[in-house]
């Protein structure tokens, strides 16, 4: 089973950033899919955004122009660079990954933004 590990969370104010990273014990060359995912408050398990392996990057309409999901394959990592953050982006935080084998979720980090 591929083992996730995010970091990176923590406390900022609104209208600042943080970049989430999410290292795999696996390559991740060949994954189909990498996202990243966020539970706020009291609320349901919601998608934020993904990068495919042909390259196709998409992402919820709430964190649209303010997000951006990248990786790094040599050090089998991806990211979640958040700016503009918004009170309403507090949340767990989670990145999965998507391989032919199966599904994989990290155990979540949290973000908290100060209005």
């Amino acid at each position: 089973q591929v083992q996730l590990v995010e970091s990176g969370g923590g406390l900022v104010q609104a209208g600042g950033s943080l970049r989430l990273a999410c290292v795999a014990s696996v390559s991740i060359a060949s994954m189909i899919v990498l996202a990243w995912y966020r539970q706020p408050p009291g609320k349901q398990r919601e998608w934020v955004a993904t990068f495919t392996h042909l390259g196709v990057i998409n992402y919820a309409d709430s964190v649209k122009g303010r997000f951006a999901i990248s990786r790094d394959n040599v050090k089998n990592t991806w990211y979640l660079q958040m700016g503009s953050l918004k009170p309403e982006d507090t949340a767990v935080y989670y990145c999965v990954c998507t391989s032919s084998i199966g599904q994989s979720w990290g155990r979540g980090i949290q973000v908290t933004v100060s209005s």
